[in-house]
């Protein structure tokens, strides 16, 4: 079925020429310098590797803030937004659609798409800016998080994961073995896994590694866990989120704690997190978008993160789990699911 979305999609790029939710806009305010200085609405391309919650809430805190700042789609801007679908070649057809349609910024949520983009905009210095990148560097994407350089900058939705694997012993958990489920193929989750196994050493845990090769092999990767690890610390690996609530189900089904990465993940069931808002990351991008469009050079502004993180813990899961959380964390934590 993916296959068929994907082949689908792929005509639609080639035919359509990126349809997706662009708007005709009746006129609107360009600014004087920067991306597309001139006459009407700035064309923006907007691309993510796969519709998930965290994504999309990214997403949703982009359009939103740039509405906010008097960037709104249909009038100041027209947006052409477009999912890979989780699937590689699609996002680089996307990539490369958007700039032989001369957009004048485009925006790539999450590391396989922004990878995609910088690889079509080369030749073609088009302003980019990412959001959801967990390490840039890693990727490629920049040579340096203050000065970037050339055309491409963005946010980074990188959050210590000393902090959040610290939680096991924050919440009175008897945890050694911690399983984590990521892509090897996913840039982002290779450069996540290095840090995981540094910090799991740094607190005496021992990481125990399951891959997967796409969203169907999730749920697999769980159920392969269980007996062998007494938690589970979910990543922000873009082919894991697809298939997240299965694990989850799995985790809970054999009261397994399971630590998330990402807000959205303890909305589904997932235990607790240290982390940030999406939506609200999303709105940092924009703030940087927003920079472009009036005329900064993309290579002069430097990569942003977010400086405010939420504990959040889910009481059904504390529930199901029969554990006790201490007072002095409970007190501080934003709670969900009760």
């Amino acid at each position: 079925m993916r296959r068929v979305v994907a082949a689908c999609l792929t005509a639609a790029l080639l035919l359509a020429g990126c349809g997706g939710t662009a708007a005709q806009p009746e006129g609107g305010r360009g600014p004087e310098s920067g991306a597309g200085a001139g006459v009407g609405p700035n064309r923006v391309g907007l691309t993510q590797i796969v519709e998930h919650p965290a994504l999309d809430a990214t997403r949703q805190g982009i359009i939103d803030g740039l509405r906010e700042a008097g960037y709104e789609d249909g009038k100041q801007i027209a947006i052409d937004f477009q999912s890979a679908q989780g699937e590689q070649p699609v996002a680089q057809q996307i990539a490369e659609k958007f700039v032989a349609d001369k957009k004048d910024l485009i925006i790539a949520i999450a590391t396989p798409s922004a990878q995609a983009v910088v690889q079509a905009t080369r030749n073609n210095p088009i302003p980019v800016v990412f959001s959801a990148v967990t390490d840039p560097v890693s990727a490629g994407l920049v040579s340096d998080l203050q000065r970037p350089g050339g055309h491409v900058t963005g946010t980074s939705d990188l959050v210590p994961v000393k902090i959040q694997m610290e939680l096991f012993d924050r919440l009175g958990l008897d945890v050694t073995n911690v399983g984590v489920i990521y892509n090897a193929g996913e840039a982002n989750s290779v450069a996540l896994m290095k840090d995981i196994r540094v910090a799991a050493e740094e607190l005496g845990l021992n990481v125990v590694e399951a891959t997967v090769a796409n969203a169907a092999e999730v749920q697999q990767a769980a159920q392969s866990l269980v007996g062998r690890v007494d938690g589970l610390y979910l990543i922000t690996d873009n082919t894991l989120a697809q298939g997240v609530q299965a694990v989850i189900d799995v985790a809970n089904a054999h009261k397994i704690p399971a630590i998330s990465s990402v807000d959205s993940y303890v909305e589904q069931g997932a235990l607790a997190t240290i982390g940030l808002d999406y939506y609200l990351h999303g709105k940092l991008t924009a703030e940087v978008v927003v920079e472009i469009l009036q005329g900064k050079n993309p290579g002069d502004l430097p990569v942003r993160y977010n400086e405010d993180l939420s504990l959040i813990i889910n009481t059904k899961a504390v529930e199901l789990l029969g554990i006790e959380v201490p007072a002095d964390v409970l007190k501080d934590a934003k709670t969900i699911g009760g």
